[in-house]
Parts: C-alpha cells; structure tokens; sequence
C-alpha cells in the first residue's frame, strides 16, 4: 500500500475516533486513535526520505496519535527517533518537542499521587520582553490568574450555576477541581494547566463530562478571538456569562509592549489557539454588541488613561488616577472581580460616558500595559 492509502485510512480512523470521545466511548475512542496511529506509522515508512514536508508532517501526525491513544512510549520513542532526523524541519521539530513536553508532563501527573480531569492546556507566550524559558514574572502570575479564572468560570457555566459577579467561586468547586501547574520545555515561556480530579464521583452533573471541560475552555477561548459573536453564543447562551469569558479574554491577550501573542492548545493537539495583539480589536467588537442600551447609548465614550487605584462592586464604583487627578466613575454594570480585580494599581483605560458635564458613568475598562 502506498502512503496515500494508509494515510487516508488513518484519518477515517481518527475522525471515528473524535466522534467516539464526543459520544462519551472513551475505550472505543482510544482502540480508533491507536489504529490511526498504526495506519499512520505505516504511511511515514512508505515515505522516501526526500520528501521533507510531507515526512515532517506525518511524523507529528503519528506520534499525536500515539499520544491520543495514551500510548506515551511509543509516542515518545517515535518522536525522539524523529528529532535524531537531521532532515527533518524546523516546524516539525518544533511541534514533535510540543508533544514531547505533553507526554512529560502526563509522567509528571502520574508522580503527583493527585488524579486529573483528563486533558491539559499548553500555554506558550511569545515576543517582547520575553525569552527563551524566560518572562517577567509579574505578566506570567497575571496570565495564569486570568487563565485559573477562565477555567473556574468554565466549571461554573458548564454545572449551570447563576453567574457570579463578586467573590470568588465556591469553595466546594475551588478544592474540588483545583487547578495545577505544570513546567514546560522551554521555547519562548511555556506552562501547561491542568485539572485535579474532583475526590467525588458525582460532583460534575450528568450532562458535564469531565474529558471535555479542558477542550470546552480552549473552544470559548477562540470563539472570543472572532468580531463575529454568533459562535461564541452557540457555546454560551447566557449572556453574562458571555460578557465575562469576553473581558478574561482580553485580558490574557497582549497589548504589545510586553509580548507579542499568547498560544494555546489542547494536549497533543498540534494547531494552538492564538491571541495576538490584533485580538484585543476583535473582543471588543463583540463586546460591543453585547453591550446593553441606555439612555446615553447616542453619546460617544469618552477613553481615559490612568491608574485604577480603589474599586468597589457592591457600591458600583471605581477611582482612577488621571494625570495626579483622582476620578470617581459610577455604574460599573456586569464588572466582575475576576476581570477588574486584577487590574488594581494597573496602567489601564476606561471608557466613560460624561452626564451634566462631571459625573462620570462607567462603559468598559481593559488593561493599558
């Protein structure tokens, strides 16, 4: 047989094999995976060593496979076999290295004596100030935050509980499915994030499955990147909720000054999910969209730039400092804490719509740094 037809045979394979994880038939779903990966080793043979790009890409093809089917020393065997390949390009080593680190860090999971929510996010920020398995430290706690944040909102929508404007989620949810760091190779700044198992069988209702809250994240994470908000409403009906996962978004995109873009993937996944500082536009057009009318809805926003010193959602306010000049501005509407807490004592931008020539009502805040 030639490489067309094992090569075909293993992505009919695979695409049985998605279909089989969506339906919740996870053994079946693993013996399908594992055939692709089979099917798809064979066509890599069949392959005459000039062909480069093709080579490269059906080696990455197979070891994620592999790793699908949780076969991670074959994968890991066929991977550094490849990255011994001298021939093999650049954007092939780059990615088989991805799916090295993914393969480590389920060791790593395995050595923690903690159980994990299948699945796990490989986060990798790029450009700017950082480097080579180095960033400054503060725009990497205040990824992470923000990404816990989205992970915990996830939970929170999938269970159908009320969307939470203050405080933080549960208790039972917090030591639940707490989330966990794991080192990355490094390439850029890399981390991956992963979910402990709840202790108890029955904490995620019937129609969550567990697999998927991983994947789930990653699919609303990209809706947001779209001007378009009809596919993010698809996978989120409510339109707090919405808003929400919106503006944790935006602020897990750059602005450009200390990176350039963040990239996100699933595990052994291999086309990431990317922010770039282009995403920030598009957020806010669908937030734009989402935004409730109000009498003032003819007047422009006015943008201010300043400091956000004090906020207080119960008594729907917040001051920034412009200029030396402390502003008080009202109406602060869906803020939640999650989004603007970690905005205190930040470079950031408000929009404000003027009334009566001082007060100063509340529109939207992102981070200006």
């Amino acid at each position: 047989m030639s490489w067309a037809l094992f090569h075909t045979e293993s992505e009919r394979l695979a695409i049985d094999a998605q279909l089989e994880l969506r339906a919740g038939n996870f053994d079946r779903a693993n013996e399908l995976y594992k055939g692709a990966a089979v099917a798809e080793r064979k066509a890599l043979d069949q392959l005459d060593a000039s062909k480069l790009r093709t080579r490269g890409i059906t080696a990455v093809s197979a070891v994620s496979l592999w790793y699908k089917a949780g076969e991670y020393a074959v994968a890991e065997q066929l991977a550094h076999s490849m990255l011994a390949d001298s021939l093999l390009p650049e954007f092939s080593r780059e990615e088989l290295r991805n799916l090295v680190q993914a393969i480590w860090t389920e060791s790593s999971k395995r050595k923690a004596n903690v159980a994990f929510v299948p699945g796990q996010v490989m986060v990798s920020v790029k450009g700017g100030e950082v480097v080579t398995g180095g960033a400054p430290l503060d725009l990497i706690v205040d990824k992470v935050q923000t990404i816990q944040s989205m992970f915990y909102r996830t939970i929170e929508y999938l269970q159908g509980v009320d969307h939470r404007r203050a405080g933080p989620p549960s208790r039972e949810l917090q030591e639940s499915c707490r989330p966990w760091l794991f080192q990355s190779a490094p390439g850029s700044y890399q981390f991956s994030v992963a979910i402990q198992k709840p202790k108890q069988d029955d904490f995620f209702k019937e129609n969550v499955e567990p697999r998927r809250i991983a994947q789930h994240f990653l699919e609303i994470v990209s809706a947001s990147t779209f001007e378009d908000g009809a596919a993010l409403e698809s996978l989120v009906s409510d339109k707090a909720y919405r808003a929400t996962f919106l503006k944790l978004a935006r602020n897990l995109a750059p602005t450009g000054k200390t990176f350039e873009r963040i990239e996100l993937r699933g595990s052994g996944e291999v086309k990431p999910v990317c922010l770039d500082t282009g995403t920030r536009s598009s957020i806010n057009a669908q937030l734009r969209q989402e935004r409730p009318q109000s009498p003032e809805v003819d007047k422009s926003p006015e943008e201010l730039r300043g400091t956000l010193r004090a906020v207080h959602l119960d008594k729907d306010w917040l001051d920034i400092v412009v200029d030396g000049v402390s502003l008080h501005i009202e109406g602060l509407q869906d803020a939640v804490d999650d989004v603007i807490g970690p905005m205190v004592n930040r470079s950031v931008l408000v929009k404000v719509i003027r009334l009566n020539g001082k007060k100063l009502k509340f529109v939207d805040i992102e981070l200006a740094d």
